[in-house]
């Protein structure tokens, strides 16, 4: 009786302790670090500096907005690392950039406070892009933005329209940090406060709290991203997204040509196609002088495939006009003609939501 005892004990206590060693063996990653204390990262030493300008962080009130930004960003750290990972993808390509119009290399933190770096990022006010456009203030400063093309969307120019933009609010204003801050409120908004407070020190205006975490965020972004081993994010090489390499293909068309046809010229997917070209809006290249991008070695052979992509399309297009009745949908005219509802309105550029109504002249297949 007693063997019987011992043996259930002995084998209770090896089922018990089997799952522990099997949940200490999963949740224990090979070569992982403690993660930092989280005060630590906001014991500062040293000067902290922003395009060249000195955050005072002597000033109390100035080191516990800094605080707030730093703990904030190193504590979420899923978003840092997208932010490393993209940031190696994005930062050459802006930095190039930014050098080639003479503003300071940390203006490449912008998008990542203003995106983490995404395209089609947008905001409830409408504002779209890396560098968070507005259409107005995107259209004055070069972008095309309409319903083909949203230039927002395009890493180089949307790089480029936002350098002359801060280069414009520093002249005016005579401070980067005021510049980030005009870029963040308006110039109109931040002139107004400026008059009104008599001062043109940003850390001494009361502006809105939008505007006063958003420098700060960005200095945030840079000491973390600077320095991600003293926020304990230990990234090796290949953890990091590799550098946005591309090949450009010029095209001068009289007609509009389906996106599908010029991505299996390319020898890549639609979806490709448009995220390496993001601010082509539809499925249509419009008959014009153009250029998009591939993978890097995606145009070899390009043109020979285009050419005859392109002339077996010509004939096997055969598009008639259909004359909407009283009565008929977009459903009925697509399934007389042995269409797609999604075939009809791609071929229309309609949407899902367009009315049509009687004498609409819509085109078919």
């Amino acid at each position: 009786m007693r063997r019987f005892i011992l043996i259930t004990v002995c084998l209770f206590i090896c089922l018990c302790a089997a799952p522990l060693a099997a949940k200490d063996t999963i949740t224990k990653p090979v070569g992982a670090r403690p993660i930092p204390p989280l005060l630590d990262s906001v014991r500062f030493s040293g000067d902290i500096l922003l395009c060249g300008e000195l955050i005072p962080y002597g000033q109390t009130e100035v080191r516990e907005r800094l605080e707030k930004e730093v703990m904030l960003a190193a504590w979420n750290r899923p978003q840092v690392i997208l932010w490393l990972k993209r940031a190696n993808r994005y930062f050459p390509l802006i930095e190039k950039i930014l050098k080639e119009e003479n503003l300071p290399l940390d203006m490449k933190y912008v998008p990542i406070v203003e995106s983490a770096l995404r395209p089609h990022s947008r905001s409830g006010k409408g504002a779209v892009g890396y560098w968070q456009f507005l259409k107005s203030t995107g259209r004055r400063y070069g972008l095309r933005i309409d319903s083909k093309i949203d230039e927002r969307r395009n890493l180089f120019t949307s790089t480029r329209a936002a350098g002359l933009y801060l280069k414009k609010l520093q002249t005016e204003f005579g401070s980067w940090l005021l510049a980030l801050a005009a870029y963040n409120m308006g110039e109109f908004g931040l002139s107004t406060e400026i008059e009104a407070q008599g001062t043109r020190d940003f850390f001494s205006l009361y502006l809105p709290l939008e505007t006063q975490r958003y420098v700060l965020k960005i200095a945030a972004a840079k000491m973390v991203i600077e320095h991600p081993e003293a926020y304990g994010f230990h990234i090796r090489a290949g953890d990091l997204y590799p550098v946005f390499t591309y090949s450009k293909i010029n095209f001068t068309l009289k007609q509009e040509i389906p996106l599908s046809l010029i991505a299996d010229a390319a020898n890549i997917s639609f979806k490709t196609l448009k995220d390496y070209n993001p601010q082509i809006r539809g499925y249509y290249l419009e008959g014009r002088k153009t250029t998009i991008l591939v993978p890097k070695g995606m145009e070899k052979g390009f043109k020979s495939r285009f050419s005859a992509l392109h002339k077996a399309m010509k004939k096997q297009d055969k598009v008639r006009f259909h004359v909407v009745r009283p009565g008929e949908s977009l459903i009925g005219i697509a399934k007389h003609y042995n269409m797609t509802l999604s075939a009809l309105l791609k071929l229309n550029r309609f949407s899902y939501k367009k009315v049509i109504h009687p004498g609409d002249r819509l085109l078919v297949r």
